[in-house]
């Protein structure tokens, strides 16, 4: 079973989008049981709170839901129990560094599997979940097919 965590600030916007966007990815393959994805906030501002309004009605476009998803705080464990732990920007990397112990290995921005040191756009501060959206897809199928090219 592959394991994947994305890691984002709060984990309301960014990380839920790109976990329920490569389940659904995941699925329309057939590979869901091949397959544990989950997500994580590097804060703890937002514990407890269900995925953002834009985020849900973002996914909702294309049949895709969050309910029962509520923020949760990364943990120093995660680096063990997940193959890939993905952040959405360059803060998210430095905080997912910090918290786990670790550099490098494991540890990724999501938009490096498409080929670009780009980072993904908070729409809690820019507003804009379709562009968010676009940045998560790309970079899901980009991940999505360089796993399933290694195993």
């Amino acid at each position: 079973m592959i394991k994947i965590l994305f890691v984002c600030h709060g984990n309301i916007c960014r990380s839920p989008m790109a976990e329920f966007v490569l389940r659904d990815m995941v699925a329309k393959q057939g590979l869901s049981d091949q397959f544990f994805i989950s997500s994580a906030a590097t804060s703890t501002e937002e514990i407890g709170n269900p995925v953002h309004p834009g985020t849900r009605r973002k996914l909702k476009e294309f049949n895709i839901t969050t309910d029962g998803k509520y923020a949760v705080q990364l943990l120093r464990k995660d680096y063990d129990r997940y193959d890939y732990l993905i952040g959405m920007d360059n803060a998210n990397i430095r905080n997912m560094e910090r918290m786990l112990g670790h550099r490098g290995g494991k540890i990724h921005k999501l938009l490096e599997f498409a080929g670009s040191d780009a980072e993904v756009a908070d729409p809690w501060y820019t507003g804009d979940f379709d562009r968010t959206y676009e940045d998560i897809k790309k970079g899901c199928e980009a991940l999505l097919a360089q796993i399933l090219a290694t195993t």
